[in-house]
Formats: structure tokens, C-alpha cells, sequence
């Protein structure tokens, strides 16, 4: 054994220390000095290895979505681990898939995310999001406490606020499993943006609600007062996330400026700020989600302008690895988790919560569909409207808020009952989802790029339309397109060193982007075209 020298020396033995003798060792092993980080880059090369063994499996990436061959890896390792030491090893906690490990996913998902296809759509988005979040929590939560007053032997010590609770956790749909498996099927760009975008948007929702219900299962009484400043409260989470993003975003966009001479640290800005905009939220309580999304958004635009190429591509590489490996860490550790000694089975209960997932989701897209069509210049189609509600998949999100709820006793029901939704959806409707969407004819995503003609076109289009809806005096989202348009440009000239020099014209970028596809550009016509 080593003796740290400190001790040695202020120790009023240390006569006696002296006087032992050791021996120098040529070779020693000590584990628990390296094992926080040890198991950590285990883990991470175990996913590593099988997201990589998955690409090489010929066949059965193409039947089986990705997320289901981890969750099974994790179930072979947490069988394992549970029959060696019938527990789960202190890294794989309930809160290890947590929304703090979905950051990286969510930075990515926004700081990639189409900006014109999210604003154009970003009314219905908000339309699914909100009202459709708020009518499944509370048809899901009504219906399970009927479903216990139905059973009081069984299910009577359940209250109204627990069943409430439990719905409004039950009903995050997870972006991480619906950007898994939306990837691989390729629909049709409107049909994605609805789908991701109402996921990304609901579990702001479910979360504050969730924390709204949890406050009040722990209040002797509430009144009238109570429930009113708890929509309030809802109201400032979002909107106090949606503030706290864009003032992170905007000064990312400022500090980029300064970063000509130290290029090297410029992509470090956008992962301190992000991750910054995400701990503030949670520090003040409001939505983490809403604001990393928000501060991807705002920032990406003016730090593209500001940082070099090669920067530029350093960001992008490594938000894809980041977001690459906590993805597959989080399908691995859900399935290590679900082998566990708490589960506790009711039959009615478990069925009628999966029952009902299904029913009210279904329910939820085609009436708020049938409304905000009418408002909709291309319309949702019956077939769309399937896909978006056979496509709310449960994942880590909801995973990770039951393990939060305070101890009642049937905690451990809740438990088992969330493991099996998110078998359920992540195994039955993720697998069976794209042999769905051939069978529908579903609209497909277009594999070309587009051209700069194309895009000069539809840039005059937009221009076009924002000055007939001025002079006809109706403010449309052509006439609030170009406003923020203008607005963005007089912010970049003030925050970045950005000058209308040809790498930054709309020749370059597309030439750029149809390069790093492996497609020939054709400059020459392309200058043409833009000049004329």
C-alpha cells in the first residue's frame, strides 16, 4: 500500500509510519481510482461497437428500425448484469436517460432543423403540441382513474392527481425515437417537420405539466387560485425557455464576431452557450428543451457567417457523433433498465393504459386536424394523419419521469406499465411503421437537391407574395416571412463580420452543398442563372 505523503508527514505517528516497512510495487492495479470514467467509456464503445456491428448485419437493419436492435443489446446486457449481481450497477440510475441526456439530441435536431419548413408549418406544430397535449394527458388521466374506480380492490388507493400524474407523463411522445425511426423511412418533408416538431414541442408540455401535477399531489388542499396560477405557471415555462434560448443564441451570434484570430475555439462557443441556455432553464425551472431549440435556431444562421469553413464542419461533425452516440446510449440503457425487481402487473390497468395511448392520440389528430385544415393552404391528408398518429412513440422521456415520482404504492405499477408502452410502440409501431407507409403510398421525400434556379425562384415567389398581401392590406405569413427576413439581415450585419462577398452567395452554398453530396455542380450555369 502507498501512504499519501500529507498524511505521512502531519500525522503524530509519524515515527511509526516511518518504521513500517513498504515495499515499492512494479505493478499494481487500482480500479476504483479510474471507474466513474472507466465504465463511462465502456459503455460508450459497447454502444459504438453495436450501432457499427448493426450496419454490418446485412439484412436486418432494413426490418428491424436501430432503436430496437439497442434496446435488445441492452436487455442481453442488463439480463446479465442482473444474474451476476441482482442489481443494476450504480451508472445505470433512473435518471441516466434523462432530458439532460437528450440535449445533444435536441441540439442537433435544432441546430439541423429546416427553418423554412418549421415556420411555414410552425402553426400547426404548436397546434398538435399544445391542445394536442393537454387533450391526451387529460383523456388518458379521466380514463385510467375511471378504469380504477371500476377495480377498487385492486387499483382503489389511486387517486385522481396520481392517474393525472401518470398521464401526463405517458403521453411524451419521445423525438429521440420518433428522429430514429422517421430517418429511416424518408417521408415526405411536411409529413417529418409535423411529426418531430409536435414531439419536440409536446415534451415541453408534458414535463411542465407533469411538474404542475406533482406539485399538487404534495398540497394538503387546492383551490380555484391554485389551478389558475398553474396555467400561468405553464404559460411562463414556455415562453421563459422560448426568452432564455434566444438571448443565448444572440449572443453566440455576438461572440462568433470576435473569433477571426482564435478560429480554433469557435465551434466551443456553440456547444457552451447551448448547453448554458439548457442549464439556466433548468436551474430557473422553466423548459430546457424549448430553450436549446431556441438557441440552435437563432445562432445557427449568424455563426455560419462569422466562423470559417472548416469550423463550420467541425460543428457539424461533431453534433452528429454527439447526438449519434447519446442516442444510442439512451436505447441501450432503457433496455438495461427495464430488467429490474420492481415491477408490479395488473392486467387491466397496463391494458387499458396502452389502449388508450392509441385511442386518444388517434382521436387527437384527426379532430385537431379537421380543424386546422381549414386554416391550411395544403391540407393534411387522411394518410398523413395516420402516420403522425401511429407515429407517437414513447421513449426515454417518460421513462425517466416515473422513476421521479415520490413513493406511493403503486409506483411500481406505474413502472411496469410505462416499460411496456414504450416496448410496445418503440418494437410493434416502429417496426411496423415503414411497411405502413409503403402500403399507404405515403409521399415520399425527394432525393435531389434543389437547384439555385430553383431556390431564386421560390425567394422571388416569397417577395412576390409578401407584396400582394401588403397591398391588398392583409398581413399573412408571406407579409411576417419577410419581416423577420428583414430583420434578421439588418441583426447579421450588426452582429457578424458578414459582407455580401461571393462565398456567401446562394451560387457558393449550393455548390458547397450539392459537393459534400457527391453531386456535380454545374458553376458555370449556376452563375448564370443567379446573374441574370
Amino acid at each position: 500500500h502507498f501512504f499519501p505523503l500529507s498524511l505521512a508527514l502531519n500525522s503524530s505517528d509519524a515515527g511509526l509510519l516511518l518504521d513500517v516497512p513498504v515495499a515499492l510495487r512494479v505493478f499494481s492495479v487500482d480500479y476504483h481510482h479510474v471507474q466513474a470514467p472507466f465504465e463511462i467509456v465502456l459503455w460508450i464503445m459497447l454502444a459504438s461497437l453495436a450501432k457499427l456491428g448493426f450496419h454490418w448485419s446485412g439484412r436486418v437493419p432494413a426490418v428491424v428500425p436501430e432503436s430496437c436492435l439497442l434496446i435488445m443489446v441492452g436487455l442481453m446486457v442488463g439480463g446479465v448484469i442482473y444474474g451476476v449481481r441482482h442489481s443494476a450497477p450504480p451508472t445505470l440510475s433512473a435518471r441516466t436517460p434523462s432530458s439532460s441526456s437528450c440535449s445533444p439530441i435536441v441540439l442537433d435536431a435544432g441546430y439541423f432543423l429546416p427553418g423554412r419548413l418549421f415556420f411555414e408549418n410552425l402553426g400547426t406544430i404548436l397546434w398538435y403540441a399544445v391542445l394536442g397535449t393537454l387533450w391526451n394527458v387529460m383523456g388518458i388521466g379521466l380514463s385510467l382513474y375511471g378504469v380504477c374506480l371500476l377495480a377498487p380492490e385492486s387499483l382503489g388507493d389511486v387517486s385522481l392527481l396520481h392517474c393525472l400524474l401518470f398521464g401526463s407523463l405517458i403521453a411524451a411522445v419521445d423525438p429521440v425515437a420518433v428522429l430514429s425511426v422517421f430517418q429511416e423511412i424518408h417521408v415526405n418533408e411536411q409529413l417529418h417537420i409535423l411529426v418531430f416538431g409536435e414531439s419536440l414541442l409536446n415534451d415541453a408540455v408534458t414535463v411542465v405539466l407533469y411538474k404542475l401535477f406533482e406539485s399538487f399531489l404534495r398540497m394538503p388542499t387546492i383551490s380555484g387560485v391554485d389551478v389558475l396560477l398553474g396555467g400561468c405557471r405553464v404559460v411562463v415555462v414556455g415562453l421563459g425557455g422560448l426568452c432564455l434560448g434566444l438571448f443565448f443564441g444572440l449572443l453566440a451570434a455576438l461572440t462568433s464576431r470576435f473569433t477571426s484570430r482564435a478560429q480554433v475555439i469557435a465551434p466551443l462557443f456553440v456547444f457552451l452557450y447551448s448547453y448554458l441556455s439548457y442549464l439556466t432553464s433548468e436551474m430557473l425551472h422553466l423548459s430546457g428543451i424549448m430553450a436549446i431549440v431556441t438557441c440552435a435556431v437563432t445562432m445557427k444562421q449568424y455563426v455560419e457567417a462569422n466562423v470559417s469553413q472548416r469550423s463550420n464542419t467541425s460543428i457539424q461533425y461533431f453534433l452528429k457523433m454527439w447526438s449519434s452516440v447519446s442516442e444510442t446510449l439512451i436505447f441501450i440503457f432503457l433496455g438495461v433498465s427495464t430488467i429490474q425487481d420492481v415491477h408490479m402487473w395488473d392486467w387491466p390497468f397496463v391494458c387499458s393504459t396502452l389502449l388508450l395511448c392509441l385511442l386518444w392520440r388517434a382521436l387527437g389528430v384527426l379532430l385537431l386536424t379537421a380543424v386546422v385544415n381549414k386554416l391550411r393552404r395544403n391540407a393534411v391528408t387522411f394518410r398523413d394523419q395516420f402516420i403522425i398518429a401511429y407515429g407517437g412513440l414513447r421513449g426515454a422521456i417518460c421513462f425517466s419521469l416515473v422513476f421521479l415520482i415520490d413513493d406511493f404504492p403503486k409506483k411500481r405499477l406505474f413502472i411496469t406499465t410505462t416499460i411496456v408502452v414504450i416496448l410496445f410502440t418503440v418494437f410493434v409501431q416502429g417496426m411496423t411503421i415503414k411497411p405502413l407507409v409503403e402500403l399507404l403510398e405515403v409521399k415520399k421525400r425527394k432525393r435531389a437537391l434543389p437547384t439555385v434556379s430553383e431556390e431564386i425562384h421560390s425567394r422571388i415567389l416569397d417577395h412576390l407574395l409578401a407584396g400582394i398581401e401588403d397591398v391588398v392590406g392583409y398581413w399573412g405569413q408571406h407579409y411576417w416571412k419577410d419581416k423577420l427576413v428583414l430583420l434578421y439581415y439588418s441583426f447579421l450585419i450588426f452582429t457578424t463580420r458578414w459582407q455580401p462577398t461571393p462565398q456567401f452567395s446562394l451560387v457558393s452554398k449550393c455548390d458547397l452543398h450539392q459537393c459534400s453530396n457527391g453531386r456535380p455542380t454545374k458553376c458555370i450555369s449556376c452563375v448564370f442563372e443567379f446573374e441574370v
